[in-house]
């Protein structure tokens, strides 16, 4: 029933038209990006020879960096922090390599670092790639079923539009500011899905239930539908985006650099999913739905 309280609040519907253009200039951006930039890779799907070294006392980057230089190990990317040391070698190193890497390591600079070596042979990371993208299409495929059958297929195909929104987003992201992308980023994504389709499931879920039991006669009487489904599942909305990014950036932050763009991911994913669910998936069903004007009940799927 519509009602002059529906009218003066605030009308997400409308504001979807502008976040539109927003999220297709910024998915035009990543596309240029990605043709341009790429993606920065790590030792997980690229070959090379990662090494992570626990340091007992501060060591200068630049000791470290003219250490490198010396060894003749091939190209590199070093990452410090004050008890670790990240390093990325673009080739595969062989033992003797690595012998060479640990014992004048711990020779000219700390005799008591420990160490963890990766090696990635190209045929390994070109399957790990590929593995990676199958797990996000099942994921997607998996949410369609799942949204098509507990609800209808605009439902699913607007929600699958709106996740796939939120993970080019990240993707976008990582690819302009060259952050690494690796495994745990893999899993970020993954569970970026997760959380952006709970939000999304509530608003539908509200939607339907609030379709059941109105008298829609014009276009806008289902707007004003819609934007009260948002209203009503807001609060809730937030309150569970903003619980997951608190333990987020308490990761960023305190956590250890292997899960530090795992925590970024997230970060980013958690705030564009909660964004998407409100400005973009809903208003898109709506879109998809077309003109409702029929003077009989509508009747919502189930």
């Amino acid at each position: 029933m519509r009602s002059e309280y529906d009218e003066k609040k605030f009308d997400f519907v409308a504001a979807g038209r502008k976040f539109f253009i927003v999220s297709i200039i910024v998915t035009l951006i990543g596309i240029v990006s990605l043709a341009v930039r790429g993606l920065n890779y790590g030792i997980d799907f690229q070959s090379g020879t990662s090494v992570d070294i626990s340091i007992s006392k501060s060591v200068e980057k630049e000791t470290v960096e003219q250490f490198l230089n010396e060894q003749d190990l091939g190209e590199y990317q070093l990452t410090t922090a004050p008890t670790r040391l990240s390093i990325r070698f673009k080739a595969a190193l062989n033992e003797a390599q690595e012998l060479q890497l640990r014992t004048n390591f711990s020779e000219q600079i700390d005799d008591k670092a420990g160490y963890e070596v990766n090696i990635v042979d190209a045929d390994i990371a070109v399957e790990q790639q590929r593995n990676a993208l199958i797990g996000v299409l099942v994921a997607c495929i998996g949410i369609i079923a799942y949204m098509s059958v507990r609800f209808e297929w605009r439902f699913g195909l607007a929600a699958v539009i709106g996740l796939a929104h939120n993970a080019f987003f990240v993707i976008t992201m990582f690819s302009i500011f060259q952050w690494q992308v690796n495994l745990p980023f893999i899993v970020a994504v993954l569970t970026i899905i997760g959380y952006s389709v709970n939000d999304t499931v509530v608003i539908f879920d509200r939607i339907r239930e609030n379709m059941r039991f109105a008298k829609l006669k014009t276009k806008r009487d289902l707007v004003l539908l819609v934007n009260r489904s948002i209203w009503q599942t807001l609060t809730r909305s937030i309150n569970t985006v903003l619980t997951v990014v608190f333990a987020a950036v308490a990761l960023f932050i305190f956590g250890s650099e292997s899960i530090r763009y795992f925590s970024l991911a997230m970060i980013i994913g958690l705030l564009v999913g909660a964004y998407s669910s409100i400005f973009i998936a809903s208003p898109l069903w709506l879109l998809l739905r077309g003109e409702p004007v029929s003077k009989r009940r509508v009747k919502a799927a189930s």
